[in-house]
């Protein structure tokens, strides 16, 4: 509280306030030194609202230079805290820990008046407890160790408090303008209205027409405090709040801001949560942050943070899922790499309530994200307005398109693997059309000898615990139907859990109807593939499906093959496959 508020800020951050055991009085808090140590009582409780306010008494009296020389060392110490409770009291920031009449008034309305009073009349009864060592105790002390006072760095160290106080003062001003004229929330809204964060912003709404629109739709959160609550170094960004954070900490400049604040916006705009699909959130988020911050470097936009600024300029060109398979075989070197909010935290928030994005707000927020980054992807080309990386370009077009099925990616799979069989015309049976005029021979149309042999392919089928049936059966019931549609006359099957069961070959249409499940153990698929690699009796040529969850060993696999997986798995590997996700 004390750190973000603009008055105490500079005050803060040139002390140090540590917890020290040291001879403390009942009902004693802190004590300050002239140097800037500011020690609290360890054994006290107390709200934070009564520790900011006590932590503030201390720092104002190095703002205001109070540590003087006196001849009367107590009554200086008692008129200052009554001059530091009276501007706290005014400023009616945190809670004071005594309660003082509603009338109360320093005896005067400065420090050297106020001693004088007491030197004429004596200490006030409600003077006595003001300060924050206690009772009859001062709360500025010379030195905590006993050590030779140089006057020189006495003075120097006078006027740099002075100067931080005078600093935070003109701080506290502009804010107080600024609340009032609308541009920031409160005092401690450390964005205030010319921020960089805020500079940044206004400078995509009119200069920048890729991203303006999503920017023009975002509350700019710069709260140091709400930064710290949760857990923000950098930057983050919530979908669902409509909320980009940026931590004042950070210190960004503006070009620093521009690249950060549209690094988050890609984030919204091309659907990275959504997409992630049951992954790793964190690992996810690394993968997402790799692309985006290769294509903000090509483009030249902003300039990259010096902390949580993941770069590789030998992932350029892959996919978000393809850095994803790569990362997930190293999680121990990847757990300790750092996002814009920090080491082991994604940057994007997610909603509080996961079924949000099911509800009505959801959908059409998601509408709203998609329509402002493809049309102001038209805006940016009409334009002129620079470089667009092309895979930045075909993942925006591809936020209009509706995605392919899994099940036409698997058809397509076999197309490539499964052309259409060579026909020829024969005369040992004939057309049907013949019967109606038995006179006139018409042959039949009929695959050609030999056309069918090699024709298949090997499914190696995960049959462990962690399998759910219904996915097995869709996925079963899929390669049944692919099959007789592209004339595969048998298939060889391998179930596989512990260990491999070979099924051997068997027609198609009997793969749903006469397939007894083995195992619902453990998962280790290697076998099974170098079962079906080393089988005489299957074709060289012939193509592995792998169907699994994910939740495997390693595979190496020397022929052509594809996995299929259920939507929101990955593999542990860096597949040479396709993989198709069944939804």
């Amino acid at each position: 509280m004390v750190r973000v508020h603009p008055l105490f800020a500079g005050l803060c951050n040139g002390s140090s306030i540590v917890i020290a055991d040291r001879d403390w009085p009942a009902d004693g808090w802190a004590v300050v030194t002239p140097d800037g140590w500011i020690q609290l009582h360890p054994r006290r409780v107390a709200a934070p609202e009564q520790w900011a306010h006590v932590v503030a008494h201390c720092l104002l009296h190095l703002g205001m230079d109070h540590f003087q020389d006196h001849p009367d060392p107590q009554a200086w110490n008692i008129a200052c805290d009554a001059v530091v409770t009276a501007f706290l009291r005014v400023m009616k920031f945190g809670q004071p820990v005594e309660a003082l009449a509603p009338d109360w008034r320093p005896p005067a309305r400065d420090e050297k008046a106020s001693y004088e009073h007491i030197l004429r009349e004596g200490v006030p009864v409600d003077l006595r407890s003001l300060g924050t060592a206690g009772t009859g105790w001062p709360d500025m002390v010379r030195e905590l160790r006993p050590a030779p006072i140089d006057p020189a760095a006495a003075r120097t160290r006078r006027e740099r408090w002075a100067r931080l106080f005078g600093a935070g003062l003109t701080r506290a001003v502009h804010r107080a303008v600024e609340v009032a004229g609308g541009g920031a929330a409160s005092l401690t809204d450390e964005g205030g209205g010319h921020s960089a964060a805020k500079r940044a912003k206004a400078w995509f709404i009119s200069s920048f027409p890729l991203l303006g629109a999503l920017a023009a739709g975002f509350t700019v959160i710069e709260d140091a405090l709400v930064c710290i609550r949760m857990d923000i170094a950098i930057a983050a960004i919530s979908d669902s709040m409509r909320e980009i954070y940026i931590n004042p900490a950070a210190n960004l400049d503006e070009n620093e801001s521009r690249f950060v604040m549209a690094h988050e916006f890609l984030h919204v705009g091309l659907r990275h949560e959504q997409r992630a699909q049951g992954r790793d959130p964190y690992l996810w988020n690394v993968a997402c942050d790799y692309v985006i911050n290769g294509w903000l470097i090509e483009m030249g936009l902003g300039s990259i943070p010096r902390f949580g600024g993941l770069y590789d300029p030998e992932l350029k060109g892959l996919s978000a899922e393809s850095i994803y398979d790569r990362i997930v075989v190293d999680m121990r070197r990847i757990r300790k790499l750092a996002t814009l909010r920090g080491v082991g935290l994604g940057d994007m928030l997610p909603a509080g309530d996961p079924s949000w994005w099911s509800r009505s707000e959801g959908m059409s927020l998601d509408d709203f994200y998609r329509r402002a980054l493809m049309q102001g992807l038209e805006y940016h080309d009409q334009q002129g307005r620079g470089l667009v990386p092309a895979g930045l370009v075909e993942e925006i077009r591809a936020l209009g398109q509706p995605p392919i099925g899994w099940d036409v990616q698997l058809a397509m799979w076999f197309d490539g693997h499964f052309a259409p069989l060579e026909m020829r015309r024969s005369y040992a049976r004939p057309s049907r059309r013949q019967s109606s005029t038995p006179d006139i021979p018409r042959p039949r149309w009929v695959p050609a000898a030999g056309a069918e042999d090699g024709r298949t392919f090997g499914v190696v089928l995960d049959t462990s615990g962690s399998m759910d049936r219904h996915l097995l059966a869709m996925a079963l019931g899929a390669i049944a139907s692919y099959s007789i549609a592209r004339d595969v006359p048998a298939v060889r099957v391998v179930f596989c859990d512990a260990a491999a069961h070979d099924a051997g070959y068997m027609p198609p249409e009997a793969i749903l109807e006469r397939v007894r499940i083995h195992g619902r153990g453990g998962t280790v698929l290697q076998p099974a593939v170098d079962l079906l690699e080393k089988a005489e009796d299957f074709s060289a040529a012939g193509p592995l499906l792998i169907i699994t969850d994910g939740r495997c060993d390693r595979l190496r696999v020397r022929r052509d093959h594809a996995f299929l997986l259920p939507r929101g798995r990955s593999l542990p590997f860096v597949p040479r496959g396709p993989v198709f996700h069944l939804s």
